[in-house]
């Protein structure tokens, strides 16, 4: 386990860059990063990191280049959330908490959100109405750090196709927010075709051109495919269709 002064000067050198084809973001995050609660909010930030790095109800966020990105673990792999379906306490951050904001967010108030529909246009403003007023004494409890994850990094950090289990054997959260489950449902039926190609960005190119594992790991796989549980790490299909966990009349108070 890395000490705290080794933690800290990981922190720093959080790199983020985004690779095409399909938009898919690369962190390389040395160490499980130090976390603070955004004061009255649940969800927690980075201070010491140099990106918009967050956690909220078991996942974690970041924002980068007008694109929100959303994992399970610290160092990803990421998945692309669509403006539509980023949750609302994530749109609702303060602007002081994102550690690099784009220059425009610097003459907004930093006690306040940023003005996502100035961004993202009036369809989307139009659509997602009242997200930015909310009952504060009805402000949900921020869900628990995934602790656990401290023990996993660098050569220990795990392939995704081990992720879902270690996170299911060790973090007994289930997301309250409707949004979040749909994300989480999301990144269980996009990483079933990609199996093989985690994508962990720049720094790790192994993680991008599929390999064939050596025999003995092959065998390893073929042994947990047979352990596997039928449908085991899927959402339940009603969570699909479920409403943001903000009640209708809760959306329209200030």
């Amino acid at each position: 386990m890395l000490g705290a002064a080794s933690q800290a000067q990981a922190q720093t050198q959080i790199t983020i860059g985004v690779s095409v084809p399909g938009m898919s973001i690369g962190i390389n995050m040395p160490a499980y990063p130090q976390f603070e609660q955004v004061p009255d909010y649940p969800v927690y930030y980075v201070p010491d990191a140099h990106a918009n790095y967050f956690f909220y109800d078991g996942l974690y966020w970041v924002y980068q280049q007008d694109n929100w990105y959303s994992s399970s673990w610290y160092d990803g792999p990421w998945y692309a959330v669509v403006p539509m379906r980023v949750p609302l306490y994530v749109l609702r951050i303060p602007v002081r908490y994102y550690r690099d904001p784009p220059p425009d967010f610097r003459a907004w108030r930093p006690d306040a959100p940023p003005r996502w529909g100035d961004r993202w246009g009036q369809d989307w403003q139009r659509q997602r109405k009242g997200w930015d007023r909310w009952d504060r004494r009805a402000m949900p409890a921020a869900a628990p750090l995934p602790q656990y994850q401290r023990r996993d990094a660098g050569d220990r950090y795990p392939k995704a196709e081990q992720q879902r289990y270690l996170h299911g054997g060790n973090y007994s959260h289930r997301p309250r927010d409707a949004a979040v489950r749909r994300q989480v449902q999301q990144q269980v039926e996009q990483r079933a075709p990609q199996r093989g190609n985690e994508g962990r960005g720049p720094g790790r190119p192994e993680a991008q051109v599929p390999r064939k594992p050596p025999s003995s790991e092959r065998a390893s796989e073929r042994g947990n495919d047979r352990a596997k549980a039928p449908g085991q790490g899927h959402a339940k299909a009603g969570d699909k269709n479920r409403e943001d966990d903000d009640a209708p009349g809760q959306r329209n108070k200030k």
